[in-house]
C-alpha cells in the first residue's frame, strides 16, 4: 500500500463519439472522457445532445471520473454567440471542462467568469514553450500539447510551467500536419480541418517527383502516418510532467475504445495512481494490435523513426506469419497464433491491401506452428508473403461482453450499527432496528455476510466484511433491503463529495509574438480583439475567411518525405502530384527538421 501511495496521479483520457461509447470507456477504466456536443466539436460526425452529455456526466461522477466537452472549432461571429450559450449549458449540467481553440471564445468565457475549467485544444498548435508560457500566464487550466514533441521538450515545458496541467496524446491516428496548421482539405475542397470538416487528403495517393519531372515514387501514400503508440514510454512521460494521457479516436467504435482504454489502464497502473475510483473486470485480454491500426510508431518521443505508411491507409492488424507452402485449395503459414474460421486476414500486394476470410484451418500434426488455411474465396498469394489478421472473431466475442466497473468498500457491523466505507474514505452509517436475538447466531452472521456479498449489478464490490458483535435476527429480505439502501446512500454521498475543478480568472497578458497571419486561425471580431488586447497585430484573417493572395503553407509537418525516401542530402526540389495532376511544391526546413506542403504556383 505504501508503494502505491508513492506513485504520482495521472489521468487516462478516452474518446467518445456518443453516450454508449462514453459509458464503455468509463467502465473500462478511463479517468475522464472527451466528447463532442451538438456543434463546434471538431468532428462533424460525433455530435451529442445536452441530455446525453448530462447522462454521461452523472454516470462518470459516480466513479469521480470527469467529462470534457470539445468546443474546439474556429467560429464566425454568429457561431461565437451560439458557442457561448452552449458552454453555459454545459456548465449548468456539471461537465468538468471545455476544450477551446478559438481565442474569441476564450475571451468571451473569460469575461463571463465561469467556474468551468478551460483546456486549450491541440488545435491551438501547442508546440512552442513560449506559447505554453503565455497560456500559463493568462491562467488557463490545461494545455493539450502537440503530438510531435519529444519527451525532453515536454519536460522543458513542464519545468517552466509546473502549475499548468499538460495533456499529451498517447495512442491513435496521427495528423501528419501540426494540429491547427493544416489547410490542405480547406484549400482543395473547402472542407476545413479547423471547422471539423477534414476530408483527410493526407490519406490519399500522390506521386513524388522533382520539379524537373523525374518520378521518385509513383502512387504511394507519402503523407499517411502510422498510428501513435507511446505505451513503451509511459514512465518517461510521467517523469517529464505529463498529467493526462489522451487516446485519440472520437470516431472509433465501442470495441476499439474498450480495448485501447483497458490496455492503457493496465499499463499506466504500473507507474501511477488513477485519478478516479473503482476497478474494471473484463473477459478479454487487451491488445492494441487487435484494433484498427496502420502499424505503430512512437513518433518523435525519443528520436526520428520510420513513422509513415506508404502502402495503405487501411488497417493491417497484427502480424500472423509467413506463407511457406501453396496447396490446391489453400496455403500453409508458419505462426504461433491461434486462428479461427471467419477470421479476417490480409496481405500487401502492389502497395494495396488484399483481404479474405478464413473458411477453415488445420494444424499440422507433427508441427503445431504450421497451419493449413483454406480461404473463403480464391486468393492469389505467393510463398514468403506476410499475412496479417485484421479481424479476430474470438477476440471480438470476448470484447463484446459487458464490462462492469465497481468501487471497493469495507463493511463492518458492531452493536446494531452498520458502517460502509469506500476506497475514497466516504462512509455512511445505518442503525439496525431489529433487537430480536437469532436462535443460531453463527448461521445468522454467515447469512448476513452472504447476502451483503451479493453486490451483483451494483456500483460496489466487497473488499472486507467484519462482524464485531452478534447480528440480530433479520429475514433475508430485510438484509437485502439494508444492503440496497446502504449502497444508495453511499453513492449519494459520493456524488455530494465529488468536487469539480474550478477555473481561476483569465487575465490577458502580452502575447509572445508581435504579429500573426492566417495561421492564427482568426475568424471573428472577438478573436481579433483578443490578440490586439494582448499586444499582437493581426495581419490577416483565417484562410477559411479569405485565401491569401500568395503562395502559402498548406501544411507544416515534422514528417519529412526526403528523410522517408532516404534523400536527406539530396539538393533536388520535390513536389507532390495528386490524382488530378495538381502539383504541390514541398519546402524543407532542414535546420528544424520540418517539411511544408505549399499551395500550387
Amino acid at each position: 500500500m505504501k508503494a502505491l501511495q508513492s506513485k504520482s496521479k495521472t489521468e487516462l483520457l478516452a474518446p467518445a463519439k456518443d453516450k454508449e461509447t462514453a459509458i464503455e470507456a468509463i467502465n473500462c477504466g478511463a479517468d475522464a472522457v472527451y466528447i463532442g456536443a451538438s456543434a463546434f466539436g471538431a468532428r462533424q460526425n460525433a455530435c451529442n445532445s445536452i441530455e446525453d452529455i448530462k447522462y454521461v456526466t452523472n454516470y462518470a461522477h459516480k466513479f469521480w471520473a470527469k467529462v470534457f466537452v470539445t468546443v474546439n472549432t474556429i467560429l464566425n461571429d454568429a457561431e461565437l454567440i451560439q458557442a457561448v450559450e452552449l458552454v453555459k449549458q454545459l456548465d449548468k449540467i456539471g461537465v468538468d471542462a471545455v476544450l477551446v481553440q478559438d481565442m474569441g471564445l476564450l475571451k468571451r468565457l473569460a469575461e463571463l467568469k465561469l467556474n468551468l475549467p478551460i483546456h486549450m485544444s491541440t488545435q491551438c498548435d501547442n508546440r512552442e514553450k513560449e506559447k505554453i508560457d503565455f497560456f500559463n500566464k493568462i491562467g488557463v487550466s490545461r494545455v493539450v500539447l502537440a503530438r510531435e514533441l519529444s519527451i525532453d521538450k515536454i519536460r522543458e515545458i513542464h519545468q517552466a510551467n509546473p502549475e499548468i496541467e499538460l495533456e499529451c496524446f498517447v495512442h491513435g491516428a496521427l495528423c501528419v500536419s501540426y494540429s491547427g496548421q493544416c489547410y490542405l482539405s480547406a484549400y482543395i475542397g473547402g472542407r476545413s480541418a479547423n471547422r471539423g470538416e477534414c476530408a483527410q487528403p493526407c490519406r490519399k495517393k500522390y506521386t513524388v517527383m522533382t520539379d524537373k519531372g523525374e518520378i521518385i515514387a509513383k502512387n504511394i501514400y507519402p503523407l499517411c502516418l502510422k498510428d501513435f503508440n507511446a505505451s513503451k514510454h509511459l514512465k518517461d512521460m510521467i517523469n517529464s510532467g505529463v498529467y493526462s494521457f489522451k487516446i485519440e479516436g472520437r470516431l472509433k467504435d465501442k470495441g476499439y475504445v474498450k480495448n485501447i482504454v483497458a490496455f492503457y489502464r493496465q499499463e499506466l497502473d504500473k507507474y501511477s495512481q488513477k485519478t478516479s475510483s473503482g476497478k474494471s473486470v473484463y473477459q478479454f485480454t487487451p491488445n492494441p494490435e487487435k484494433s484498427f491500426n496502420r502499424g505503430f510508431t512512437d513518433y518523435f518521443l525519443k528520436e526520428r523513426c520510420n513513422c509513415f505508411s506508404t502502402d495503405s491507409p487501411k488497417s493491417k492488424g497484427e502480424l500472423i506469419g509467413k506463407v511457406t507452402k501453396l496447396e490446391a485449395k489453400g496455403f500453409v503459414i508458419k505462426t504461433d497464433k491461434k486462428l479461427s474460421p471467419q477470421d479476417g486476414l490480409c496481405f500487401i500486394e502492389n502497395k494495396e491491401i488484399k483481404g479474405f476470410k478464413i473458411n477453415s484451418v488445420k494444424t499440422n500434426d507433427t508441427n503445431k506452428h504450421e497451419i493449413l488455411i483454406i480461404p473463403n474465396n480464391k486468393v492469389n498469394i505467393k510463398i514468403g508473403t506476410l499475412l496479417y489478421r485484421n479481424q479476430d472473431i474470438e477476440f471480438e466475442k470476448l470484447l463484446s461482453m459487458p464490462v462492469k466497473r465497481q468501487i471497493g468498500i469495507n463493511i463492518s457491523y458492531k452493536n446494531n450499527k452498520l458502517t460502509i466505507v469506500d476506497e475514497d474514505n466516504i462512509s455512511i452509517e445505518e442503525k439496525i432496528q431489529s433487537t430480536e436475538s437469532a436462535q443460531n447466531q453463527e448461521k445468522m452472521n454467515q447469512t448476513f455476510i452472504k447476502q451483503f456479498s451479493k453486490t451483483g449489478e451494483s456500483d460496489f464490490y466487497i473488499n472486507d466484511i467484519k462482524i464485531d458483535s452478534s447480528v440480530p435476527f433479520m429475514p433475508i429480505s430485510a438484509i437485502n433491503e439494508l444492503r440496497r439502501t446502504g449502497f444508495e446512500k453511499l453513492m449519494n454521498k459520493r456524488l455530494e463529495s465529488f468536487k469539480r475543478d474550478i477555473q481561476k480568472p483569465i487575465k490577458l497578458a502580452k502575447y509572445y509574438k508581435n504579429e500573426v497571419d492566417y495561421r492564427a486561425n482568426i475568424s471573428n471580431k472577438e478573436a481579433e480583439e483578443f490578440y490586439a488586447e494582448c499586444g499582437c497585430t493581426v495581419l490577416e484573417p483565417a484562410l477559411e475567411i479569405k485565401l491569401p493572395n500568395r503562395q502559402i503553407e498548406l501544411m507544416r509537418t515534422k514528417h519529412c518525405i526526403k528523410h522517408a525516401l532516404n534523400m536527406c542530402k539530396s539538393p533536388k526540389n520535390l513536389i507532390l502530384v495528386d490524382e488530378y495532376n495538381k502539383k504541390y511544391p514541398l519546402k524543407f526546413d532542414c535546420k528544424n527538421c520540418e517539411m511544408c506542403v505549399l499551395s500550387p504556383l
